[in-house]
Formats: C-alpha cells, sequence, structure tokens
C-alpha cells in the first residue's frame, strides 16, 4: 500500500490542498468544521504531513530557531566536579516562552544549545534548518558568521550586543540593578556590598554592575571600580565566588549581589555550610526571578525580568521580519519587577 499523500487527504476531504497544509501549518487558520474534516481523512489514510516535502514546495521550513549558550559545556571544561545536573533555569523560561508564541504562529521550535569548539559549523546547521533564528546572549559568535546567516534569514539578537542591523531584545539590567542596590543602601542601611559579577563579556552582566555603581554614587559611597568576583553564572560559581571573598582578610561585606540567581542560590549554600547566617549576617540578591528563587531558604531578594516574554517577543519580531525583510530593525526593553524577599531582611513577596 503506498504512503497516503496531501493530495489524498484533499480528495478524501473535499478540499484544496492548500488547505490540508493550512490546517497542518496552523490550524486555527482553518474552520473549525473543515479542520475536523481535513483532519479526520487524515487519521483514516494515516498520513503524516511531510516537513520537507513542504518546505520544497514554499521554500520555508515552518520552523524558527533558539541558540542559546550550553552553559554545561563550559562548566565541565573549568570545573570537572561540577555538578551536571545543574539546570540552565534561565534559557528554560525563555525556550518556554518562545515555543509557546511559535506554536500559536503555526511553527515549530527548533533548539540548539552552542558548544564552544563547532560554533560557526553548528551555527550553519541550525540556520540551515530554520526560517528564522533568534540568539540568546551569544557572546562567541564570530561577527563574520552572523553576517553570513543574517544575508540568508533574519536574525534576532536576545539579551546580547546590540547592533544596528538586527532586531535586538533586552531587559532593564541598569534600572533594575540600580533600584535594587538602592534598597540594599537606603532602606537596609548596608554599605559594604560586594558585587559577584559574570563573564566580562556579558553584556547584561556588565550592565547590571553599572547598576550597582550608579547606586552607590548616588549615596555618596566609594564607587566599586569593579566586580569583587566573577562567575560562570552557575551555582557552582556563586558557592566557588564566596568561599574565595571569605578567605580575603578585612571586612566581610554586609550583603552579596550576585549578577544572576542561579549564583546567588550558590551563595546561599556556601554562607550556610560556614554557619554564616542570611539574612541575619549577610543578605543577599541575585537577578532573574527564576523560579527556584522563591522556594530556597531563605526566599531570594532578586530582579525579576520576564524570561518567558523574552521569547514571546522574538518569535513576534521573527515573524514579522520573514513578512517583511526590509523593514527598520527594532530595539525593544522589557521592564523588570525588585521582589523584596526574605534573604535581604524583607518579607517575602
Amino acid at each position: 500500500m503506498s504512503t497516503p499523500t496531501v493530495y489524498d487527504v484533499a480528495e478524501q476531504s473535499g478540499v484544496s490542498i492548500a488547505t490540508v497544509s493550512r490546517v497542518y501549518r496552523n490550524p486555527d487558520s482553518v474552520r473549525a468544521s473543515t479542520r475536523e474534516r481535513v483532519l479526520a481523512a487524515g487519521r483514516e489514510l494515516g498520513y503524516v504531513p511531510s516537513g520537507s516535502a513542504r518546505g520544497l514546495a514554499s521554500r520555508t521550513t515552518g520552523v524558527l530557531g533558539l541558540y542559546f549558550p550550553d552553559i554545561h559545556d563550559a562548566v565541565a571544561e573549568s570545573v570537572p566536579t561540577a555538578d551536571d545536573t545543574e539546570l540552565t533555569l534561565y534559557a528554560d523560561q525563555v525556550i518556554r516562552g518562545m515555543e509557546r508564541a511559535a506554536r500559536q504562529h503555526g511553527y515549530a521550535l527548533l533548539i540548539a544549545a552552542a558548544h564552544a569548539e563547532r560554533v560557526s559549523e553548528q551555527l550553519a546547521e541550525v540556520a540551515g534548518r530554520v526560517d528564522g533564528l533568534a540568539l540568546l546572549a551569544q557572546t562567541g559568535i564570530a561577527s563574520e558568521d552572523l553576517e553570513v546567516i543574517s544575508r540568508r534569514l533574519p536574525v534576532v539578537m536576545l539579551a546580547g550586543d546590540r547592533d544596528s542591523d538586527h532586531d535586538h531584545i533586552e531587559v532593564a539590567n541598569f534600572d533594575g540593578q540600580l533600584e535594587l542596590t538602592r534598597h540594599l543602601i537606603a532602606d537596609h542601611r548596608l554599605r559594604r556590598l560586594a558585587f559577584i559579577g559574570g563573564p566580562s563579556d556579558s553584556p547584561d552582566g556588565e550592565a547590571r554592575f553599572r547598576g550597582f555603581q550608579a547606586a552607590h554614587l548616588e549615596a555618596g559611597l566609594p564607587l566599586p571600580r569593579q566586580p569583587d568576583a566573577r562567575g560562570d553564572l552557575t551555582q557552582d560559581a556563586g558557592r566557588r565566588a564566596v568561599e574565595g571573598l571569605l578567605d580575603l582578610p578585612g571586612q566581610r561585606p554586609q550583603g552579596l549581589v550576585l549578577a544572576n540567581d542561579q549564583m546567588a542560590v550558590g551563595a546561599l549554600h556556601a554562607l550556610a555550610s560556614h554557619g554564616i547566617s542570611v539574612p541575619g549576617d549577610m543578605a543577599v540578591t541575585g537577578f532573574d526571578g527564576i523560579p527556584l528563587s522563591r522556594v530556597v531558604r531563605p526566599a531570594l531578594t532578586t530582579v525579576r525580568q520576564p524570561m518567558g516574554r523574552l521569547g514571546q517577543e522574538a518569535v513576534e519580531l521573527l515573524v514579522a521580519r520573514i513578512a517583511d525583510r526590509q523593514r527598520v530593525s527594532v530595539e525593544r526593553v522589557l521592564p523588570v519587577t525588585l521582589m523584596r524577599r526574605a534573604s535581604c531582611g524583607c518579607a517575602t513577596q
């Protein structure tokens, strides 16, 4: 028995092949009664839509891509004993938002985690399979690779370097960190704060450090010239950074301000292992608002950014760019929210 085709489904359900294609690619665009008739015919015939055939006919894939850093890859190289079960919780939230929005527009989502040794090759592979590509916090992509890819398909940059050639979405990193640090200084009367940053080539992390600096300037406190420590944004990095700070001579800081929540959770574990009470002996704050920040004890004071909305906005920009490649590039800055919780001495929100 031959494999059923889109023509067989169209003939049995009494519709055009274009309608069959819309039912399987974007079902909400077809009247419910027609959609059910087509799906019933497909089930009866055992029809499975062919993505490759559809792509040959329309020169599209019906797929959007998300390419993001593989933190585990970097951690495994630098810290062989690191816990490889640690989730990339920030990226997970962005992926969820992007997947929902892609589905609503009739697209599938292809997700790829970057591996440092084969970025160019892997990026080309992904780009060849999608109609548009979102790059999340990418600092390791060569400019020539990005230029080649963006000539072939729409690209949107998420939480990375700005440039005038591509659509770009970020959150208000500077404003969020400024508000959080003001809160520690003005409301909790903390004067000795240590900042644990991310990699020096992270635009988001550097913007957060500038917000930390600005709060010190406003309060007339000595200006921190650089982060007190840096980490790779994982819990293990937060633990190691705190261990290093505790080993330094002199007064301990009254509060630790970490560039993201995962490092802040690691800091909480490190302080607990040394018998240092949070917030009694030392305040701890993060940035991102991942779900884990609510359930650790004490609950983590943080700046919540709309991670799911980052993914949703990426899809909207890619879909618009697919429809009109000549439109002017767009820059969006999404608002953030300070979440005052127990780790800084506030009641949990």
